[in-house]
């Protein structure tokens, strides 16, 4: 398959939609995913617009996701861990890879990194409140 960069939303959305069919059947990720989005267009809508916004800079995007992954921890009672963020990371990376190259998919990369970072350090904070 020949790859190319992230460039438009069209690449976002395809990026987000095979990444999240990834996830919908890993052995780990599948369960907590699926047992909690209800509306998987929907979810791969507002996906597309989080990393719509976090790539080309265009605010489409207007969530919190701190408070989002805090709910789903006290969902699962606190058992998210680093190797969850790991593993999700790694798909990430796996997907991206099978489908572009190029300055704007190193910088998904890296973003999802920073953020899993974020989020998990935040979720870890909310826990102790």
């Amino acid at each position: 398959m020949e790859t190319k960069d992230l460039e438009h939303r069209k690449d976002v959305s395809k990026l987000v939609r095979a990444f999240y069919a990834k996830v919908r059947i890993d052995v780990v990720l599948g369960p907590i995913f699926n047992g909690i989005i209800t509306d998987w267009e929907a979810h791969l809508e507002l996906l597309t617009d989080f990393w719509d916004t976090q790539l080309f800079l265009k605010r489409k995007y207007y969530g919190n996701p701190i408070k989002v992954h805090n709910e789903v921890d006290e969902k699962l009672n606190h058992t998210t861990t680093p190797e969850h963020f790991g593993l999700w990371l790694n798909l990430w990376f796996q997907t991206i890879d099978e489908l572009f190259v190029g300055d704007n998919a190193f910088i998904a990369k890296n973003r999802a990194r920073q953020i899993s970072s974020m989020l998990y350090m935040q979720m870890f904070q909310n826990r102790s409140k």
